[in-house]
């Protein structure tokens, strides 16, 4: 599967940079896609929902977001995940994690 190949390489490239913390966060995320259940971008919009749900920081979107970019799963399909959220999440919590994204694209970029 091309995705675990890639998701391999960013994992390594966390690890390689990130200390002790992205390596450990590394290892606990290598072949979350290896899954015959359930689509690639279902998984991927679990995630997402997790992390919203979770209020996670910024750096735990990294991975997902790296591995979204690779499955062909754009910013128009993670925004309306956000959306469909609201309902559930609430609109702080859905700003916080909108935010967070953005956060995570900047430092991928960086």
């Amino acid at each position: 599967m091309p995705q675990n190949v890639e998701l391999d390489k960013v994992m390594q490239e966390m690890a390689q940079g990130g200390g002790p913390v992205l390596e450990a966060l590394a290892r606990m995320n290598a072949g979350f896609m290896d899954t015959t259940d359930i689509d690639d971008r279902t998984v991927l919009l679990m995630r997402f929902a997790a992390l919203v749900a979770l209020d996670a920081p910024a750096q735990s979107y990294l991975v997902t977001l790296a591995v979204a970019e690779q499955s062909g799963v754009t910013a128009e399909v993670i925004q309306a995940g956000l959306v469909a959220l609201a309902p559930v999440v609430g609109g702080p919590r859905l700003v916080s994690a909108a935010a967070k994204v953005q956060e995570a694209v900047r430092m991928a970029g960086a």
